[in-house]
C-alpha cells in the first residue's frame, strides 16, 4: 500500500453535474473517500485545480494578460481548497490548507517542513495557490510537491476516465487502454495525462503516476492499495 500520496483533483471534479461552480454534495462525497484513505493510515496531500471556476489559459485566449489570468486561477484553487477543507472537517478529518500564494486570512503559507509536520500529526494537507507563479499548471504543482514531500505516487483522479488510452475513447470505439506506461512514452506519444512540464518533472524525479476514474465509489481505496486499476506511469517499465 502507498504510504504518502498526492491526490490530484481537477476543478471540474467539484462541480458535480453543474456547468460550473462548486457542488457541496459532490465535495462531501470526495471528502468521504479521502477520509477512508486517511483511516487506512495513508498520508494524503491534495492538489486541486480551478477549472470549475476559471482557467488562466481561457483568459489569455480572450485577450487577457496571461500572468493576470493565471493569478485569478490561483485564487480559484484557494476557493476550491476551502470548500474541500470544510467538507473534510465535516467528516472529522483534521485538515490544513497551505497556499503558495499568500492569503494569510484563510490559509497557511506553504512551507515544506511545516507540511511534513502536518503529515506527522495525521492531518490531510490541501495545497492551494498552484506554485505561486503564473505559467505553471496545478499538474506541475502536484509533481513539484510530490518531489519535495517524498510522496510515493501522484493519484490522478479523473472525472469519468478510467485510465490512459492511445486516443480519445469517447470518440474512437477502437481506442486501446494502457495498463502500464513509462514516462518517456507519455512524452513521446504526447498522451497529455498532464502537461509536459509536469510529466518531465515526474520522469526526472522517478515519481509514479496512477491515472484512474474517481467517480466509481471505492476507487481511491483501490488506488492506494495498489490494486489493478487505471493506468500506472513509471520509470520502471
Amino acid at each position: 500500500m502507498y504510504q504518502r500520496v498526492i491526490l490530484k483533483l481537477s476543478g471540474e471534479a467539484l462541480k458535480g453535474h453543474g456547468v460550473y461552480g462548486i457542488d457541496p454534495q459532490t465535495v462531501k462525497g470526495i471528502a468521504l473517500e479521502i477520509k477512508k484513505m486517511r483511516d487506512l493510515g495513508v498520508e494524503v496531500a491534495v492538489v486541486v485545480g480551478a477549472g470549475n471556476l476559471w482557467r488562466g489559459k481561457t483568459g489569455e485566449e480572450l485577450g487577457m494578460d496571461r500572468a493576470q489570468a493565471d493569478y485569478m486561477g490561483m485564487l480559484g484553487t484557494i476557493m476550491n481548497s476551502l470548500a474541500l477543507q470544510d467538507a473534510l472537517e465535516g467528516h472529522n478529518v483534521a485538515t490544513r490548507v497551505m497556499s503558495a500564494l499568500p492569503t494569510s486570512a484563510v490559509a497557511e503559507p506553504y512551507i515544506r517542513r511545516r507540511a511534513l509536520r502536518h503529515f506527522e500529526k495525521g492531518r490531510v494537507i490541501i495545497l492551494a495557490g498552484g506554485t505561486g507563479s503564473p505559467y505553471f499548471s496545478t499538474d506541475t504543482t502536484a509533481a513539484l510537491r510530490a518531489a519535495e514531500l517524498n510522496c510515493d505516487v501522484i493519484l490522478m483522479a479523473k472525472n469519468g476516465v478510467d485510465g490512459v488510452y492511445d486516443k480519445d475513447p469517447n470518440i474512437y470505439k477502437d481506442a486501446v487502454k494502457y495498463d502500464t506506461l513509462s514516462h518517456q512514452q507519455v512524452l513521446e506519444k504526447n498522451l497529455q495525462i498532464m502537461d509536459s512540464t509536469a510529466a518531465s518533472l515526474c520522469k526526472d524525479n522517478n515519481i509514479d503516476i496512477l491515472v484512474f476514474d474517481m467517480n466509481k465509489e471505492g476507487n481511491m481505496i483501490k488506488a492506494v492499495k495498489k490494486e489493478a486499476i487505471g493506468t500506472i506511469v513509471t520509470n520502471g517499465v
